[in-house]
């Protein structure tokens, strides 16, 4: 599906002037650059214009309204005119970014000729995190230090609440860090407890979080989101000692397990249920890791909690034998379409899974199977599964087919070199406009120059020095409007590379895939792929864009069933 988000194009100055870098010339200039990229209109783009504000910091209120509507999924890129219009502070800078991948928003600067979608705009970006790094490093070793303290006080602090609990009023205050923080209170939700009840008592009765998955999923129960649960859904659950009642089997678990309590034994008499601070690695943009539990703070919470200590205990110890043995697919090392083949009707990724027979040509035979169909024993989806070995040399066979001078794909490749080669012409052309006019100008500068010197102090020379500063702004403008085509044609150079590099591929791909290893097939295969469906009958393939039609093919065989 294409991406019909919006372009932010955000504009900085500290002070009015009518320099080269005003807000007008920054917008030009970024406004030109989008068009010329991704060929739109004035009413794709929103301008957040912040006159008169610092660099040093972010707080400036178009810039904050702007990273408001991108959380808000109004943006698929920000562009600005130099790196330090966001901000001249490299750590302000990093969380910036962070907010906008996070948010699934690409970033450009224009002078600075970076674009977090190319190798090396993400290398600049990558750089940029590193200065940033030791301002975290000193950051995180005094939360530990915050987080001691929290324990003594067992309050919830906020966030996401737990499924099975809800937060509810102002309980006091913790001090954080020297910030006053307001502690609330955690308070059961009966439907989503009895949810987690049930999690627990079909974990220990079946043993494997993939059933309880099954169970969960055949049996209608959703998440408090409404989505299916899935195992990681499942197993942090089972993990999270929230459920767990402070009894003396929980104290005894905690201390066998070299756990950092900060209660006394007395303190866990079953009456209320646990929390445990500094459990998790959080940081802005990426997944959250679970730290180890030699981490974690535990603490009496004020909460009320249903899991009895020695049910919690016996989760944790079958979760550690099912972690050398868990569940693991079966998977065909010789699979070529992981990550890119789905079901077309539940939309879930379909996946390898090996037999014991063996081909004409000795291979393992694998056949695609639905994920969906597989976690819910058929119950809801219940498409064919498809033979990966025929599958997989019919793809290779297709793309093959693109490399011959006559494919629709290798017409497109020619068209688009020659309207890009045309453009050239066209950036070429506005530099030289520019380029005379910039001549022009300086012509008249330096006459104005003689004409200041006969003026003397009279009150001409006020009149001739402001139109020297109007022509010398002007010439300013001309140079930036320079660079900018030079840029342009600079870049195009490289994408023209890229066209041909890739027409290149694309011709030799027939004569190199067969000597390829299993990974480098892969790879070359995510060169022109972008995803593959398969509806039971027929397989769809999409080559380079998602948004494309596929190429559509009768499979050569399907699976059994």
């Amino acid at each position: 599906m294409a991406d019909t988000r919006k372009f932010a194009i955000y504009s900085r100055k500290s002070k009015f002037t009518g320099k080269g870098e005003s807000i007008e010339n920054q917008i030009e200039m970024c406004t030109r650059e989008l068009k010329a990229t991704y060929h739109i209109t004035d009413d794709d783009i929103v301008v957040f214009e912040d006159e008169g504000y610092s660099g040093g910091n972010t707080n400036r209120p178009q810039f904050q309204e702007m990273i408001k509507r991108c959380h808000e999924g109004e943006f698929r890129l920000v562009i600005c005119y130099r790196l330090d219009r966001i901000s001249r502070n490299t750590a302000d800078f990093v969380k910036t970014y962070e907010e906008l991948k996070a948010n699934n928003v690409s970033f450009r600067s224009v002078s600075d000729n970076i674009d977090d979608t190319s190798p090396m705009g993400k290398a600049m970006m990558m750089i940029s995190s590193v200065f940033a790094q030791l301002e975290r490093d000193i950051i995180t070793e005094r939360i530990t230090d915050n987080m001691r303290e929290l324990a003594k006080t067992g309050r919830w602090l906020g966030g996401n609440p737990p499924t099975g609990y809800e937060s509810v009023g102002t309980v006091g205050s913790v001090t954080v860090d020297g910030k006053i923080h307001k502690a609330q209170m955690l308070r059961q939700k009966p439907e989503e407890i009895e949810i987690v009840k049930t999690i627990y008592d079909k974990f220990l009765e079946l043993r494997s979080i993939t059933k309880v998955e099954t169970y969960l999923l055949n049996s209608g129960v959703k998440t408090k989101t409404g989505i299916n649960f899935s195992r990681f859904a499942i197993k942090t659950i089972l993990q999270n000692p929230v459920y767990l009642i402070n009894d003396s089997d929980a104290y005894a678990y905690f201390k066998e397990n070299d756990m950092q309590v900060y209660a006394d034994e007395s303190d866990f008499d079953g009456k209320n249920g646990v929390l445990a601070y500094n459990k998790t690695l959080q940081i802005t943009g990426k997944s959250i890791k679970q730290k180890d539990r030699s981490e974690w703070i535990i603490a009496v919470g004020k909460h009320k909690s249903v899991i009895p200590g020695s049910k919690w205990a016996e989760a944790q110890h079958l979760l550690g034998l099912n972690k050398s043995k868990s569940y693991r697919r079966q998977r065909s090392n010789e699979a070529l379409l992981s990550g890119l083949l789905f079901c077309a009707d539940c939309g879930s990724y379909m996946r390898p899974k090996l037999s014991s027979r063996v081909n004409k040509r000795g291979e393992r035979v694998y056949d695609y199977l639905c994920e969906m169909k597989e976690k819910s024993h058929g119950k809801q989806c219940n498409m064919k599964r498809i033979n990966g070995n025929d599958l997989d040399e019919q793809v290779i066979d297709e793309i093959k087919k693109l490399g011959a001078d006559s494919s629709e794909l290798m017409k497109l490749l020619c068209s688009s070199r020659k309207d890009l080669t045309e453009s050239f012409t066209d950036f070429q052309s506005e530099i030289d406009k520019r380029l005379a006019l910039k001549k022009k100008t300086e012509g008249e500068c330096a006459n104005l120059v003689n004409a200041l010197t006969l003026a003397g102090e009279s009150g001409a020379a006020d009149d001739i020095i402001k139109k020297l500063n109007s022509l010398h702004e002007q010439i300013d403008r001309l140079d930036m409007e320079i660079a900018e085509y030079s840029r342009l044609i600079d870049n195009g150079k490289i994408t023209d590379e890229s066209f041909q590099s890739l027409a290149e591929m694309l011709t030799s791909f027939a004569d190199n895939i067969d000597g390829l290893n299993v990974m480098q097939k892969r790879d070359l295969i995510r060169c022109f792929v972008s995803r593959v469906e398969w509806d039971g009958e027929n397989v769809h393939i999409y080559i380079l864009s998602s948004d494309k039609a596929p190429l559509t093919k009768k499979p050569l065989s399907t699976g059994s069933k």
